[in-house]
């Protein structure tokens, strides 16, 4: 059954949904989703077959239940099955809403007919395997983050860059608030699929959101060497720590950036990283147990 897929379920307490989802990224899990159940959250998310073994599982379930013991909750209760790879991409998107992010944004599933004309900024999207679905907090501080940094400016010029841009949730949200253009780079190729296919369900070209493999070093190419306005990065802590160095050498003196995937408790090293590279914190917002910084060169 090499095509096949774990399903994981985790029934947990409410307030445990953000550290489990923190967990599930960290052990590689992709489509993850989250449904009330009763006073309770169940939380869905998927892994390919090859990826792990039983008795990866049986520690994924175990770091799942001192995390929660570690911050004074009930135990989850952990269960996992395997699923044909042509069942696994779907079998989350029904539990799946449109969702209402910041003032501006309407996030809407790909597969749903479309909505009623409204206010909002429409972004559809179909993740796919890849990151950012805007149901996690996170995502959410970064698009409300960027809706206040360009949704309220006169000024179209920035060139943005979307560094690990999963499903591309993000570099599209930039395109609709009126960047320039936007670049997105991603080392998963799954994502890079995956946020092309949202880009042409946005109607958004090539030219003005660029979707290629590769990290910082494929973006200074993709540029030409020439510095961008803004940054945004949603990834894990420990891989912003190592980046953080080498933005210095796509931006400019006036550049600002956004910056997430961070738990309460990995703030300090982020933020003294980011002070040592020559960026201020000018805000830092937090939602449950994430941060947001808001950042700009000194």
């Amino acid at each position: 059954m090499a095509n096949s897929w774990w399903e994981i379920q985790i029934l947990c307490d409410s307030a445990l949904e953000d550290l489990i989802f923190w967990r599930l990224e960290k052990f590689g899990c992709r489509g993850m989703s989250t449904q009330l159940k009763g006073h309770s959250q169940l939380v869905l998310a998927h892994l390919p077959q090859i990826q792990a073994q039983l008795l990866d599982l049986a520690a994924l379930a175990l770091w799942v239940n001192q995390d929660a013991l570690t911050v004074g909750l009930p135990v989850p209760i952990t269960r996992w099955h395997l699923i044909d790879e042509e069942d696994w991409a779907s079998s989350w998107k029904q539990y799946w809403e449109p969702q209402e992010i910041g003032d501006r944004f309407l996030i809407y599933p790909a597969w749903l007919p479309l909505p009623d004309p409204s206010e909002r900024i429409l972004l559809r999207l179909d993740p796919g395997a890849a990151f950012g679905t805007g149901t996690h907090p996170t995502t959410q501080l970064c698009m409300e983050a960027l809706e206040m940094r360009l949704g309220f400016s006169s000024d179209h010029d920035n060139v943005v860059a979307d560094i690990g841009c999963g499903s591309g949730i993000l570099s599209i949200a930039s395109v609709l608030l009126g960047a320039k253009k936007v670049y997105g780079v991603d080392i998963d190729p799954l994502a890079v699929g995956a946020a092309r296919n949202n880009r042409s369900l946005n109607n958004m070209s090539e030219q003005d959101l660029v979707i290629e493999q590769g990290s910082l070093e494929t973006l200074s190419k993709l540029t030409n060497g020439e510095p961008v306005d803004g940054i945004l990065c949603n990834i894990l802590a420990e891989v912003i720590i190592d980046l953080i160095p080498l933005m210095n050498a796509i931006v400019k003196p006036t550049s600002w950036g956004v910056i997430s995937g961070v738990l309460l408790d990995q703030v300090k090293p982020i933020a003294d990283t980011l002070e040592q590279n020559n960026w201020i914190v000018a805000t830092l917002w937090k939602r449950q147990d994430w941060c947001c910084f808001n950042i700009r060169r000194s």
